[in-house]
């Protein structure tokens, strides 16, 4: 028998003063068996820093052709196209094809750097490519965030993420590595 997968409702306030986004969200996130808080968390960070009307949550990790997150505009053309973790040259030149937009959020402390060491210079001439890094413990201090019903702020300015919940308060810092 499969597993299923977990939900979790997020109610997210968003003040994104760097691109002069305010909004609330009201989130429905299935966690895949296979994906542990820290991973979810960071969707949901991921959904937080790219916040605006349409933007979605997809199948994810049980798709090969979808993203985690996207944005389509109204003829189902891909805008924005969102992958954790560390996808191959592969994944990441068909997304660049299919998305006008394309961002990565890697998030694994000693994974990530040989990764883009490898990566980087394949992928420097895609012009429509982003990437961001969440340094240190970010993932693991998203992950006790985590709960099934989640009611967060996120308070974003000059780069700086902080999210509460009310009764604890966090504040990250994402590094653009391309």
């Amino acid at each position: 028998m499969a597993l299923k997968a977990t939900i979790f409702k997020a109610q997210l306030n968003i003040a994104d003063m760097d691109r002069h986004y305010y909004g609330d969200h009201t989130l429905t996130i299935a966690r895949h068996p296979s994906e542990n808080d820290a991973r979810m968390m960071v969707r949901l960070l991921a959904f937080a820093l790219n916040a605006s009307e349409g933007l979605e949550f997809t199948r994810g990790i049980s798709t090969e052709d979808e993203p985690d997150i996207w944005q389509k505009n109204l003829h189902g053309e891909v805008k924005l196209w969102i992958e954790l973790g560390e996808p191959d040259e592969r994944r990441l030149r068909k997304a660049s094809g299919r998305a006008s937009q394309v961002r990565v959020y890697c998030y694994q402390p000693r994974a990530d750097q040989p990764w883009w060491q490898k990566l980087a210079r394949h992928v420097a001439a895609i012009d429509n490519l982003q990437l961001f890094h969440l340094p240190g413990d970010g993932a693991s201090q998203l992950a006790e965030l985590a709960s099934r019903n989640m009611q967060l702020q996120v308070t974003i300015q000059e780069g700086e993420v902080g999210i509460t919940d009310g009764e604890h308060h966090l504040s990250l810092s994402l590094e653009q590595w391309q």
